[in-house]
């Protein structure tokens, strides 16, 4: 990579910006969070975004990007406010440990189409959180609205007086030669979007923190207050058209209330297909084995429509449920369909169930998350201990919990991870602690020895020497 790239020169301007940044306290530091946070929580500037982001995507609903754009970033400033990140952190006298938190340096982010305003700000003030600068790194079907958001995040710098260049973006055209360069050139490189791009994050030689894929699978017990379950999941699989992560994508029901669920979610607005709609629909969303970005995050009567099914803007359709009993490539309403598109699967009991969303996920969706609605507190136990998940979302509406909530302790994020299972380095939300170094200054304490006899005598009685 030769200095005269336009890569280079923004890592350059990057390192300068996040020299000087770094000598700013915690209260100015707050500041620069504060200024950026408010650029989006501002409701025209919001408005406007929201407005933008559709236009220049296509995808996704603006009375939602609105929403989202509002809450996810309030929603973060609450985690940050108070939050230690700058100095000293910790300090535990009795291990003799002072804990000091330090910048990574300058932070790559790969940001996806389907949240091009909520996702880059969350990754920007979490960057800023630890005096970090970053540059984005874009969806090419994003990057309008991305370049105007930099823009307003740069003047947000300005008013606090921090250096512009800690948040920058690849220049246009975005393409995968300077997205690969940046990620080579930074310290740090946060990836959210398609799988192709966080293999690429984690294969780049920089250190990564990816996240994985979404297919979110739900279990509805006998236990459970099937109007408010209907009314969660429908609410959730229609946010936004369906474009995070943590939409519901299956929905496994026990045999005793499947047909009442239905019933639930059609009061809700949901419309059941016939088998000849299905297969309609199914041509229509995989015509070629890949899912058709024609479909991807569109309200569901358009797409009805394009299937030639009944349905138009005024019928109140908002989920096109289809029902399926196999999993796989052959089966692709088992996977992930970014639209409001909800597959349904019988379960005869609970040991069923739970071997029904272990298939789905040995498909697509392992690690991210599982959703049930029940009564029954030891079930959602189960579900941890047995499934590949890092999140059990209990008796909510998915895609809002599952990303962080009000009324839940998950760190507010649209970027999950799913740990080994899939193929992730975190297991958790991404937050601000993944976005600085750790520094431990370490004195000695009184000796802890201890003797084998102390430690083995247990294993010794029952298994001998």
């Amino acid at each position: 990579m030769t200095t005269e790239s336009p890569v280079a020169e923004l890592i350059a301007l990057a390192r300068a910006a996040q020299a000087e940044y770094e000598a700013f306290d915690q209260r100015q530091v707050d500041d620069v969070v504060a200024a950026i946070a408010w650029t989006i929580l501002e409701p025209k500037r919001n408005r406007y975004l929201s407005q933008r982001a559709v236009e220049d995507t296509g995808l996704g609903d603006v009375d939602d990007k609105f929403q989202k754009n509002h809450r996810k970033t309030l929603g973060l400033l609450r985690d940050l406010t108070g939050a230690p990140s700058v100095g000293v952190v910790s300090e535990d006298s009795e291990r003799g440990i002072i804990e000091i938190a330090r910048p990574v340096g300058v932070v790559g982010a790969i940001t996806p189409s389907t949240n091009p305003v909520a996702t880059p700000t969350n990754k920007v003030m979490n960057a800023l959180k630890g005096r970090n600068a970053i540059i984005l790194a874009p969806s090419p079907r994003g990057e309008a609205v991305c370049g105007e958001l930099v823009e307003l995040f740069q003047e947000a710098l300005k008013k606090v007086g921090a250096p512009e260049a800690l948040v920058q973006k690849l220049p246009h055209p975005i393409n995968k030669v300077d997205t690969e360069a940046l990620m080579k050139m930074v310290d740090l490189v946060v990836a959210t979007g398609s799988q192709n791009n966080i293999r690429s994050a984690y294969s780049s030689g920089t250190p990564a923190v990816g996240v994985g894929a979404g297919n979110v699978s739900v279990i509805v017990d006998e236990t459970a207050n099937l109007a408010e379950a209907a009314k969660k999941i429908v609410a959730s699989k229609i946010f936004d058209n369906a474009t995070s992560c943590s939409s519901e994508n299956s929905v496994v029901v026990l045999a005793p209330v499947y047909d009442a669920l239905v019933t639930a979610l059609e009061s809700q607005g949901a419309k059941m297909l016939t088998a000849h709609e299905q297969e309609n629909l199914q041509q229509l969303m995989w015509p070629d084995g890949k899912l058709n970005p024609a479909i991807i995050a569109q309200p569901a009567w358009q797409i009805a429509s394009m299937a030639g099914i009944d349905c138009d803007a005024e019928s109140g359709i908002k989920v096109l449920l289809v029902q399926e009993s196999k999993t796989g490539p052959a089966h692709p309403f088992s996977g992930e369909k970014l639209c409001p598109v909800l597959t349904l699967y019988r379960a005869n009991d609970f040991d069923a169930a739970l071997s029904q969303v272990a298939q789905i996920y040995a498909y697509q969706g392992a690690g991210h998350s599982v959703g049930i609605h029940s009564a029954d507190e030891e079930r959602a136990m189960r579900i941890a201990l047995e499934l590949p998940t890092c999140r059990v979302i209990v008796n909510q509406a998915h895609c809002f919990a599952t990303g962080g909530s009000f009324d839940n302790a998950l760190p507010f994020s649209l970027s999950m991870g799913c740990g080994s299972w899939g193929s992730n380095s975190i297991s958790e939300n991404m937050n601000y602690r993944h976005y600085l170094n750790t520094v431990r200054v370490v004195r000695r304490i009184p000796a802890q020895e201890v003797s084998p006899e102390e430690l083995l005598g247990d294993y010794w009685a029952r298994h001998g020497k």
